[in-house]
């Protein structure tokens, strides 16, 4: 009913921070996880308005606990999505794995089934994303994640409204602990334990550590990642991974936020600013006037129909590398690394000939402690490490990391 998990015997995560390598042993619980695109042609890019509406709202990261601003209203969304059992015996639910937000929730879709361990708290819970919203009722249940893998009393909300959420049954929130503040109505300033959280508390991790893998893929079909919890899956990365701080800029240390400068070439795109590691995002964000120089420096020219930035097949052959200056590393987005899937033009409602950009514009100045979200287009190149313990986020490259598929 659920996938097995994997046991991984021995992880080496060399940190730049702290000079030495961590040895982590039996870290237990790797999910699958897989991508669904279902946007129809012909209906405009509505995975880059849902990214636009996301973005406003986590701009403001003390709203998250009040709904009532209008959603995305559109059954057409890209989503990772890991299986996870609810209850005893579990009934299986499809949620999406969200790095921006921290609560767990169940009943977009699938209803919830009140088993014997279901336990309601008698508190509301709420939460809005800006592309859509939940409120309902909290719970504490039992949440399995692998073969017989289990969280005991895990906090979980239970949807009796979800506007802008087809398709799926809720979401897994990987974020921080913090971010789950305001999202109990009646009781604003009590946060509630992620589920990351309570497998380390509860000694079923030895780390409180998630990291993910993404594979970049021109195919509408599902498309295969993993969701590992307590360490690294040595098996998905190469070389080593490398650390930065989580940044102590506001609102963007609200997430998983970092400090990066980026380059296009040899041209400064972005001086060394804060912004967030997103999965909520399917395109790369950034503050309008590193946009405006992205653009200018590109050559492309912004697509009415998409509003995605466009280039010539000459002006593609002459694209330079993307440089994301993180810590002491650089990670570099290469020219295929910076487009939207050929084959997948119709998915956001473009020509099936024309070469499509994943940067996009943030939709406001730089200089407020959010000024770039680095999407999936980043994070399907390089497998990403969030250390709660250490309040740190690594990246390393991937055999996906020089792809040609797009």
């Amino acid at each position: 009913m659920f996938p097995a998990a994997s046991s991984l015997t021995i992880l080496l995560l060399a940190s730049s921070i702290t000079g030495s390598p961590i040895e982590i042993s039996n870290s237990p619980i790797t999910l699958p996880i897989v991508k669904r695109l279902i946007t129809p042609s012909g209906t405009g890019n509505l995975l880059l308005q849902r990214d636009k509406a996301r973005m406003a709202a986590l701009r403001h990261p003390d709203t998250h606990g009040h709904t009532g601003s209008t959603p995305v209203q559109t059954d057409d969304i890209a989503y990772y999505i890991a299986e996870v059992g609810v209850g005893s015996p579990p009934k299986s639910y499809n949620l999406i794995v969200d790095t921006g937000s921290s609560n767990t929730w169940i009943g977009a879709s699938a209803s919830y089934a009140v088993t014997r361990t279901s336990v309601s708290t008698g508190r509301p819970v709420e939460v809005d994303y800006g592309s859509g919203s939940f409120s309902g009722m909290e719970y504490l249940d039992t949440v399995t994640l692998g073969s017989g893998l289990t969280i005991t009393k895990q906090s979980i909300g239970v949807a009796t409204s979800s506007p802008g959420f087809t398709g799926v049954d809720g979401i897994l929130g990987v974020g921080p602990t913090d971010l789950t503040e305001t999202t109990l109505p009646n009781s604003p300033t009590i946060s509630i334990q992620t589920v990351t959280d309570n497998l380390y508390r509860q000694q079923t991790i030895p780390h409180d550590i998630v990291s993910l893998f993404f594979a970049p893929s021109a195919s509408k079909a599902e498309i295969k990642g993993a969701l590992t919890f307590g360490g690294a899956d040595a098996t998905k990365y190469t070389g080593d991974i490398e650390y930065t701080h989580v940044t102590t800029t506001k609102p963007a240390s609200s997430y998983w936020g970092i400090d990066e400068s980026i380059t296009y070439g040899s041209t400064t795109i972005m001086s060394s600013t804060s912004g967030i590691v997103d999965t909520g995002a399917n395109f790369i964000f950034l503050a309008t006037d590193a946009f405006n120089k992205y653009q200018t420096a590109t050559g492309a020219t912004l697509d009415k129909a998409t509003d995605c930035l466009t280039v010539t097949p000459a002006k593609y052959d002459a694209l330079k590398n993307l440089d994301f200056h993180i810590g002491k590393e650089t990670y570099s987005l290469t020219p295929n690394a910076q487009i939207w899937p050929r084959s997948l033009n119709s998915q956001i409602g473009g020509h099936k000939d024309l070469i499509y950009l994943v940067v996009s514009d943030f939709g406001a100045p730089s200089g407020h402690g959010f000024d770039f979200v680095n999407g999936y287009p980043f994070l399907q190149r390089f497998y990403s490490v969030f250390d709660t313990t250490n309040s740190r986020i690594g990246f390393a490259k991937t055999s996906f990391t020089d792809a040609t598929t797009n």
